[in-house]
C-alpha cells in the first residue's frame, strides 16, 4: 500500500510540473512573440525586407501560443483529454501548417540574404517590400491548403497521452504524408543548405582579401556581408532546426528500427523542445540584430514617454551598434 501511495504521489507530482511547464512556456511564447510584432508594427525608422519575414514567423509562433500550447496543460495534469474530437483535429492541423510556414518562411529568409551577397548593385530592386509580402501571403496560403486534407475527414485525431498534444494519423495516408514532406522539407532544407553556404563562402573571401575586379561590386558586397542580419538569420535557422532534431532523430530512430519509444520522459522532452524553438527567436533577435534593439528601445519609449518630440530626438540619436 505504502509503495502505491508512493507511485501515486510521484505521478501527481509529475502531471503537475508537466502542466506547470507548458503554462510557463505557453505564456513565454505569447509575450515574446507579441513583444516582436508590436515592436516592428510600432518603427516608424528605416527598415529591412528581411523584418517581413520576421514578422510571419513571430505570428506563426504566436499562433502556437494561442491556440495549440494553452489546450495542453489540462490533459498534462489530468492524462485526459476534455476538448472533443473536434478541437484535437483543429490544434492538429494547426501544428502541422504553422511548422510548414515556419520552415517555408526560413527557406525565403535564406534566399533574402543569398539575393543580398549575390547581387549586392541590385538587391533593393530585386527585393522588395510588395514582393515579399506577396511571397508571405502565398506561403500561408500554400501551407494551410497542403495541410488540409486530413483535417477534411481523411485521418482520425489522436491524442498523445505522453506528450498531450493532439495530433493529426499520417499513417494512413502514407503516400500523402511523402509527398507533403519532400514538398515542405525538399525546396527549404536545399535552399539553406545552398544559400548560408554561398553567403559564408563569400565572407571568407572577403576576408581573406581575395582580389574583386569590380571595385563598386566589391564595395557593395562588402557593405552586405558586414550586415548583422546574415548571422541573426543563420542563427534562428539553425536554432530551429536544432530544437526539433531530438524528435526527428526520433521519429526516424522508429520507423527505420519498428521500435516505438514507450520513455514518457523522453517522447514528452522531444516534442517540447522543439516548440520551446517558438520562444528563442526574440532572445537570438536581441542580442545579435542592432536594428531589432533600436525599435525595441523605440517601443519602450512610446510607451513610457508621452511626447512624440522626444520619442524622434531618441531615434535620431540613436546609435545602430549600440
Amino acid at each position: 500500500m505504502q509503495e502505491m501511495s508512493y507511485l501515486q504521489d510521484n505521478s501527481k507530482v509529475e502531471a503537475l510540473t508537466k502542466a506547470v511547464l507548458i503554462s510557463i512556456l505557453g505564456v513565454a511564447i505569447v509575450l515574446s512573440n507579441l513583444l516582436i510584432i508590436a515592436t516592428y508594427a510600432n518603427f516608424k525608422g528605416p527598415t529591412e525586407v528581411i523584418n517581413y519575414y520576421l514578422l510571419s514567423l513571430a505570428i506563426a509562433d504566436l499562433l502556437c501560443g494561442l491556440l495549440v500550447v494553452p489546450f495542453s496543460v489540462y490533459p498534462a495534469l489530468t492524462g485526459e483529454w476534455m476538448y472533443g474530437d473536434i478541437v484535437c483535429r483543429f490544434t492538429g492541423y494547426l501544428e502541422v501548417t504553422l511548422w510548414a510556414v515556419s520552415v517555408y518562411t526560413f527557406m525565403w529568409i535564406s534566399v533574402d540574404r543569398y539575393l543580398a551577397v549575390r547581387k549586392p548593385l541590385r538587391y533593393e530592386t530585386v527585393q522588395t517590400k510588395t514582393r515579399c509580402q506577396c511571397w508571405m501571403v502565398f506561403t500561408w496560403i500554400s501551407a494551410a491548403l497542403l495541410c488540409c486534407p486530413p483535417i477534411l475527414g481523411y485521418s482520425m485525431p489522436i491524442e498523445n497521452n505522453m506528450t498531450h498534444i493532439c495530433m493529426l494519423d499520417w499513417g494512413n495516408m502514407a503516400a500523402y504524408s511523402a509527398t507533403l514532406a519532400i514538398l515542405v522539407l525538399g525546396p527549404s532544407l536545399i535552399s539553406i543548405v545552398h544559400n548560408y553556404g554561398y553567403i559564408f563562402v563569400m565572407m571568407r573571401k572577403i576576408r581573406s582579401g581575395e582580389p574583386i575586379h569590380d571595385k563598386e561590386y566589391a564595395t557593395a558586397l562588402a557593405e552586405n556581408l558586414s550586415n548583422p542580419s546574415h548571422m541573426m538569420s543563420f542563427a534562428l535557422v539553425f536554432a530551429f532546426w536544432v530544437s526539433w532534431l531530438p524528435w526527428i532523430l526520433l521519429r526516424l530512430y522508429e520507423v527505420v528500427t519498428g521500435d516505438v519509444i514507450q520513455s514518457t520522459l523522453i517522447n514528452f522532452a522531444v516534442v517540447w523542445i522543439g516548440i520551446l524553438n517558438s520562444f528563442w527567436k526574440i532572445l537570438i533577435m536581441t542580442s545579435m540584430s542592432p536594428q531589432f534593439r533600436i525599435a525595441l528601445r523605440v517601443f519602450c519609449l512610446t510607451i513610457c514617454c508621452k511626447t512624440k518630440g522626444r520619442l524622434q530626438a531618441e531615434l535620431i540619436g540613436l546609435d545602430p551598434d549600440d
